[in-house]
């Protein structure tokens, strides 16, 4: 899910509205390996947060990842049928996302991950039953089990970032949301590197097995061990509210404070629709181009090539992050989607193992230039006070490209790498190029225009 990044606002910084105080103490400048230092020795509530977050790294990808094999091949959906269930999953998820955090401000952490957490076991359970489910209960099972995978999903990302915004101080709050990106990245290669071992022996659904294995783990340790008197005991309080006076503006002025009225903020987000295509075609497209353009060999090894992505972002994001901190933002997303949607040409002459891999890794290092410097973006773009409605619509081209992709993809997985017939997946990765090459071009293009937007 690649989803993320740290919108907490210190104490000190004028944006925010609200103050913390832990005890009354000033906040510190620390070094980095003192922030390590107190964060290592924190509370259990944070760590328990973690242990949800990096279970769930484990059982969404793995899911995930085989999601378009599965439904094809072990429920018997057709590769479009297959490609809309998938794309209406990840879209469900993001359009989740935006009322989650309602609901989990409302029941709290504790409360949030459990109803998840529930919620998960349930539509991991439906949605691994829908093959041997019998008649029209299959398709119940299977449509009904994603669903309430997507909701559960939905609710339990926004309030993992709660639970790290509880659970640290405003002095280690930057890599207590490091960590939880880290952590979840982590997850997802642990997956990758044993999954095919469980799915040679006992196919996908002895995988899938596991992950709701892993699942019920999370919700045991969690019930447990994160009890009310953790959550009181551990959670930050918020002890001073700041209240600014400001004059009543009319409903037009506050009508025109709107982002999807900023025009610049508009252009920018969607602009950058056409490259997400690509993460979309990660597990739309890749799992049935690997397993039927390459050998047995190399499509046992599926979860191998997907966990070289998120093993390459948790090394470059901090690296690049750190390294180019002084450059503009949009000079790097001009490049890191450059990147990214050059790559893809890497595939056109055909398959073949080395170009492959050489793209995963290529197309991952273009992720970690951009998809970092997007949001940071957003919020020196956002007036004062709004950010987080900001960054809530920021969302919204995300959701359009897993949810519209799939309408497409299974169409061109039909015609360009059919389960039996000719293959001709050069072409169907020329046009996949081609549309992501429209947002670097629409950067370039837009470049002076956007940059007038953000205040020096």
């Amino acid at each position: 899910m690649q989803e993320s990044k740290n919108d907490h606002e210190e104490t000190k910084n004028p944006n925010t509205d609200n103050q913390f105080t832990t005890g009354g103490e000033e906040e510190e400048s620390l070094t980095l390996k003192e922030n390590f230092r107190i964060l290592f020795g924190a509370s259990r509530g944070f760590w328990l947060v973690n242990m949800v977050n990096f279970g769930d790294g484990i059982a969404y990808f793995g899911i995930l990842h085989l999601m378009t094999l599965f439904i094809s091949r072990d429920v018997g959906f057709s590769d479009h049928t297959t490609g809309i269930a998938v794309s209406t999953f990840t879209g469900l998820v993001t359009l989740f996302m935006f009322g989650g955090g309602f609901i989990s401000d409302w029941l709290g952490v504790r409360k949030s991950l459990t109803l998840c957490l529930l919620g998960l076991l349930l539509g991991r359970l439906m949605f691994t039953a829908s093959p041997v489910a019998p008649g029209v209960l299959a398709g119940f099972s299977i449509w009904s089990g994603l669903i309430i995978m997507a909701l559960a999903t939905g609710i339990l990302q926004p309030t993992l970032y709660a639970g790290v915004k509880e659970y640290t101080d405003p002095r280690t709050a930057t890599i207590g949301y490091s960590l939880l990106y880290a952590i979840m990245n982590l997850g997802i290669v642990a997956e990758a590197f044993v999954s095919p071992f469980i799915r040679q022996t006992y196919g996908i659904t002895g995988v899938y097995l596991a992950l709701i294995g892993i699942t019920g783990l999370m919700l045991l340790l969690h019930l447990t061990f994160f009890t009310k008197k953790r959550e009181k005991q551990d959670r930050v309080v918020f002890v001073e509210k700041k209240v600014t006076a400001e004059p009543e503006k009319s409903k037009r002025m506050k009508l025109s404070e709107l982002p999807f009225l900023d025009s610049r903020f508009i252009f920018f987000i969607f602009v950058l629709l056409p490259v997400r295509t690509l993460f979309a075609h990660q597990f739309l497209t890749m799992p049935d181009y690997i397993t039927r353009c390459f050998p047995e060999h190399v499509g046992a090894r599926l979860e191998w090539f997907q966990g070289l992505n998120p093993l390459i972002i948790v090394i470059f994001v901090p690296l690049i992050a750190a390294f180019t901190r002084k450059v503009s933002v949009i000079k790097m997303m001009i490049i890191g989607t450059t990147v990214s949607a050059l790559t893809t040409f890497i595939l056109i002459p055909g398959p073949s193992l080395t170009m492959l891999i050489v793209y995963i890794i290529i197309f991952s290092f273009g992720e970690a230039i951009w998809s970092s410097r997007f949001l940071e973006y957003v919020a020196n773009l956002a007036p004062v006070g709004r950010v987080g409605a900001y960054m809530g619509l920021a969302g919204i081209p995300w959701f359009f490209a897993k949810f519209t992709t799939g309408f497409y993809s299974g169409i061109m997985i039909e015609k360009f790498i059919p389960f039996e017939g000719v293959h001709d997946s050069g072409t169907m990765w020329l046009v996949y190029s081609f549309i992501a090459c429209i947002s670097p071009i629409g950067l370039i293009i837009g470049k002076k225009w956007i940059d007038k937007g953000v205040p020096d």
